[in-house]
């Protein structure tokens, strides 16, 4: 077997390994009872990546396909592999390894995550510089959007901000709002102009919100500050709040988002009476 053969071979083979190790639950799908092997099927990849069934079924027999680099990106996210196993999934492919990963760790250092816990009455998040929002505090599950319940490969604010109807009814100007996060995100965007994963994000977004093509098309640029922000909590009505936004110190590639109710209104004292009603 020659070392080209080979090659696709190994390819085949890995993805075949990795798709093994998936549980359907682990991508939003229903475990089932008819499932004859573990993990997930060739269709459930193929559909969850975006690719055609039979293409991606000639990929695992070992047949000599050529493999973009945005498939990659899908596949990777797909199959949940980490930073080893992208590198390793590019070079089988004969694909240059991305620079930059997208992190899709369920969890950050314990040191971080206490500091976001300590904030008892302030929602707080830290991001990824793609928006992937990867830790949160109970006040941000509570009072915005409970973050665990959505599945980790579609838990992109920017993505949510457009496509999650009961987040946008939380905004007392859901247009003002969702125009100044993609002008954030445009300052982003130019350092990453070549990444297939954000441009799959973008194209995505412009297929399935029209107002994310039209503002989009805009290219408004704006960096981060310190903003007031208001929202509609259903039970408690209008809450306001200061955002600060920080780097993380020991990786600059996160940063924290923390709302503070604002000085002056009842936001704090309605949201501590909140959280103590529900034995929180």
């Amino acid at each position: 077997m020659d070392n080209s053969k080979q090659r696709y071979k190994e390819f085949g083979d890995f993805l075949k390994t990795r798709r093994a190790r998936i549980l359907p639950s682990q991508v939003g799908l229903p475990e089932g009872t008819r499932r004859r092997t573990p993990g997930l099927r060739r269709e459930e990849v193929a559909t969850l990546s975006g690719v055609g069934l039979t293409w991606y079924t000639w990929i695992e027999q070992g047949r000599p396909i050529q493999v973009s680099t945005q498939v990659l990106e899908s596949l990777a996210r797909t199959l949940m592999l980490d930073k080893q196993e992208t590198i390793h999934l590019y070079t089988l492919a004969g694909q240059a390894p991305p620079t930059s990963f997208p992190n899709y760790d369920e969890s950050v250092d314990p040191m971080l995550q206490h500091v976001l816990d300590s904030l008892e009455f302030s929602p707080a998040l830290i991001m990824d510089v793609r928006l992937n929002v990867i830790a949160w505090n109970n006040a941000a599950s509570k009072l915005s959007l409970n973050y665990g319940k959505i599945n980790i490969y579609r838990r992109n604010i920017l993505r949510i901000m457009f496509t999650n109807e009961d987040f946008k009814k939380t905004f007392t100007d859901w247009s003002s709002a969702a125009q100044g996060m993609i002008a954030r995100f445009r300052s982003v965007y130019s350092k990453f102009i070549d990444d297939p994963w954000i441009e799959e994000l973008v194209s995505e977004l412009k297929r399935e919100s029209k107002e994310f093509d039209l503002w989009w098309s805009m290219h408004n640029v704006k960096t981060e500050d310190t903003r007031f922000k208001s929202i509609i909590h259903p039970v408690l009505g209008k809450l306001d709040f200061e955002e600060t936004s920080l780097l993380v110190a020991d990786n600059t590639s996160l940063r924290m988002s923390i709302f503070t109710p604002l000085a002056g209104t009842d936001t704090k004292e309605k949201i501590k009476q909140f959280l103590i009603s529900q034995n929180i």
